[in-house]
């Protein structure tokens, strides 16, 4: 449960990280996936969830 919560900080401090560098590049990226089609966003959440899932897999092992 401490790594989940470990991991679960990291990404708060990455994604705060790119929002205070790049706001306005942000604004553009959450603009192309409001008008990207559900599917499309599900294939990519799906892929990137697979591609998390073998890094964590990888650096266990």
């Amino acid at each position: 449960m401490t790594d989940f919560i470990v991991a679960l900080g990291l990404v708060l401090v990455i994604e705060g990280l790119i929002l205070a560098a790049f706001p306005s590049r942000v604004r553009e990226a959450l603009e192309v996936m409001r008008v990207t089609p559900d599917q499309q966003l599900r294939l990519v959440g799906l892929i990137a969830a697979l591609a998390g899932l073998v890094v964590v897999w990888w650096m266990r092992s």
